[in-house]
């Protein structure tokens, strides 16, 4: 049974919500995995995971290390004129993997679920589960056009960012924005 009360160092703590946050997604994959489960492997009460981290999303960024809040892509996606979302898509990720900071997570995720098969289904079932479901019901997309639509942008990251194909590797993002974003809306719209 969990200890109830907080539990002397914060850092510590957390690391160690983490860890089992990591063991349970790794035997269990996103959908098998609660809140409790961490809590009950962790030794903690699953209020503190609510107060670290938030949401079972959020855990899942901050234990796999994502470079990115799951939210955030949800509100960039869904805030906002339907007519941009294209645009507003191919953006934020252009701009994730400019970053030193956030493109390294990022190779090495694409680097674990291309070798890994139980990285794969843990970041498989978290995409399908909150990102595409949450997205095609919000905008009445099929899911196959979203799969589509992140194929088309994976596939961006690996020519321009893995690959280095030349001239997309070089290209401004604004002519990448203007030559990708309407490929992207027709996703969307169409």
């Amino acid at each position: 049974m969990a200890r109830t009360g907080r539990r002397p160092g914060q850092t510590e703590t957390r690391e160690q919500i983490l860890g089992a946050a990591r063991n349970q997604f790794g035997e269990r994959g996103d959908e098998g995995t609660t809140i409790r489960g961490i809590a009950a492997e962790a030794g903690v009460n699953p209020a503190l995971i609510h107060h670290f981290f938030g949401s079972k999303e959020q855990v899942f960024a901050a234990a796999l290390e994502l470079p990115i809040d799951p939210t955030e892509v949800l509100s960039t996606i869904l805030d906002g004129p339907r007519e941009e979302i294209g645009a507003r898509v191919l953006r934020l990720f252009l701009g994730l993997w400019r970053e030193p900071d956030t493109r390294k997570p990022f190779l090495a995720l694409v680097r674990s679920v291309s070798t890994n098969e139980s990285a794969a289904l843990i970041l498989r079932q978290f995409v399908e589960r909150v990102m595409m479901t949450r997205v095609a019901d919000a905008l009445g997309v099929p899911a196959l056009r979203l799969n589509a639509l992140m194929a088309h942008i994976v596939g961006l990251a690996m020519a321009r960012y893995i690959v280095g194909v030349e001239p997309i590797a070089s290209a401004d993002e604004d002519e990448i924005v203007a030559v990708i974003a309407p490929v992207i809306q027709h996703y969307i719209d169409d």
